[in-house]
């Protein structure tokens, strides 16, 4: 499965990105998706996280309340709306997926429990 994250930029804080993440060819409702950044010096962190099922959601704490994961089937994508985003937000975002079984946030947010990756879509907050 290949898949493809869009959406990045640059914004201002306080602003708005919607990243989106497709997997042309496939039916990417029956697969679990996340997304997770990884900021220069950093290790990769998880983000967010649905399930096939897209009434189960997953955040990590330093986005609750400002992201919003949510999967469009007619379309074959899962969307990253971000918003109130800040500085620390600055990252590479990847998308990833898996057609497995998951249960829990801890789970979702293991790198290792996804079979397939995005290249990455660059976000730039400036303060």
């Amino acid at each position: 499965v290949q898949l493809q994250a869009s959406g990045g930029g640059l914004v201002q804080a306080g602003g708005s990105l919607r990243l989106s993440c497709a997997a042309p060819g496939r039916t990417f409702s029956t697969y679990a998706a996340g997304w997770f950044r990884q900021a220069p010096g950093k290790e990769r962190e998880f983000v967010a996280a649905i399930s096939w099922n897209p009434g189960d959601r997953y955040y990590e704490d330093f986005v609750k309340g400002r992201f919003t994961i949510s999967r469009d089937n007619a379309m074959n994508t899962v969307d990253l709306q971000m918003n109130s985003l800040k500085p620390e937000d600055t990252a590479v975002y990847y998308c990833a997926a898996d057609p497995s079984y998951c249960s829990g946030t801890k789970c979702y947010a293991r790198p290792s429990r996804y079979g397939y990756w995005g290249q990455g879509t660059q976000v730039t907050v400036s303060s």
